[in-house]
């Protein structure tokens, strides 16, 4: 995954690697007895590596476990809210995978549909062929078509984001960049991160049900979990009270540059979102409880592929439906981070939903040496959430 949006899985597989194969975190080991410690020990740490700004939650059955560290705001030097919003970037694509999967347990489409069935003549030209490209291949980032988040000026650079971070975009129109590219591989032949394929999942939504995606995601989603500090903010690009402020470091040894501000239709189906800690836990619990799907669409949501491009850095992951499985210590866990620019989030859930937890930064570091520190760390503390650590 290149860029931001997409970022996060580069990253959390170099520095997943680090976990997995026990590679050195360069954070000082600290004795922890119990939860709430080892939580509050991690976020520290996260400080300590560079970020401005950290949330985290853990929860255990019933358990809710709380931290902080940093501040909220460079300038005022408040604190980080213990429950404030952020954007959780390409943790979106769980979310739309879900409604998608849940239009194909009612009969009103199929995972093996063509996109041409769907959205005729949208992918085409360039080698691009929608006849070709299924809409499991769309779910499960394994259609070939290009990245348009790449062509992006307002993610990859500074004066970029100043120029541009108030546009707003189209879907067909953030599609028709990735068409101006040929395809990377085959459909079904390989696996590549592609935000473009979920802005196409969006689009497809709206054509099977006659309204958004976004409004889909909150009538069969927010709604029914009661996740009422979630949401989809199309063009407004403010976070809601309470949040803390997310900044970029767009070079090595650059200054911070405050990201908050932010029209998120770049990002639409691909990436939008925002919600709290406490809202996504909820979320990722209930998915794994079984409310949200029904179990043969559960089965379609895990049934994965090697992520190919991870491989070199961490052996067997594999990507299902918007989700990804990354294998650990005590077998592995279920997962979707991502990446705005100044903002990131991790996440890890037990496959019964009972362990789950969420870690919001709200800084992007520059050098790749500072992300997989970050990274590893996250990381670290999402296996021992998992693994029931003694």
């Amino acid at each position: 995954m290149r860029g931001h949006l997409g970022r996060w899985g580069l990253t959390v597989a170099l520095a997943a690697a680090l976990v997995v194969t026990g590679g050195a975190v360069p954070v000082a080991a600290k004795p922890v007895n119990d939860d709430r410690q080892r939580l509050q020990v991690a976020v520290n740490d996260l400080h300590d590596l560079g970020i401005t700004g950290v949330q985290g939650l853990t929860r255990v059955d019933r358990t809710t476990t709380r931290a902080r560290a940093g501040v909220g705001d460079l300038g005022r030097g408040t604190p980080v809210p213990l429950d404030g919003h952020f954007r959780m970037g390409s943790n979106t694509k769980t979310f739309v995978s879900v409604v998608v999967l849940q239009l194909v347990g009612e009969g009103r489409l199929s995972l093996d549909d063509t996109v041409e069935r769907w959205l005729p003549g949208v992918v085409a030209g360039n080698g691009n062929d929608g006849r070709r490209i299924t809409v499991r291949h769309l779910l499960q980032h394994t259609s070939g078509i290009y990245n348009y988040t790449n062509d992006i000026a307002a993610l990859t650079s500074h004066e970029g984001y100043l120029a541009h971070r108030f546009d707003h975009h189209e879907a067909a129109d953030l599609v028709a960049l990735a068409m101006k590219h040929e395809p990377g591989f085959a459909p079904g032949t390989r696996w590549d991160y592609s935000n473009t394929n979920y802005i196409l999942a969006g689009m497809l939504i709206e054509k099977v049900t006659g309204r958004s995606w976004a409004t889909e995601v909150r009538s069969r989603i927010l709604q029914p979990l009661g996740l009422r500090q979630t949401s989809t903010p199309g063009d407004r690009p403010f976070l809601p009270a309470p949040h803390a402020k997310g900044y970029q470091q767009w070079t090595p040894g650059g200054a911070l540059t405050d990201t908050t501000l932010f029209n998120p239709t770049v990002a639409g189906a691909a990436g939008d979102m925002i919600t709290t800690p406490s809202d996504l836990a909820h979320f990722w619990q209930a998915l794994h409880r079984g409310q949200l799907l029904k179990p043969r669409q559960m089965a379609q949501l895990h049934d994965s592929v090697l992520a190919d491009t991870f491989q070199d850095f961490i052996p067997g992951a594999r990507y299902g439906l918007g989700i990804m499985y990354i294998p650990n210590r005590c077998g592995g866990y279920w997962s979707h981070g991502g990446d705005v620019p100044g903002m990131s989030t991790a996440n890890g859930v037990s496959a019964d939903g009972r362990r789950v937890a969420v870690i919001s930064l709200t800084t992007q570091l520059a050098t790749e040496e500072a992300a997989l520190a970050v990274y590893a760390r996250t990381f670290r503390l999402i296996d021992d959430v998992i693994c029931a650590p003694a």
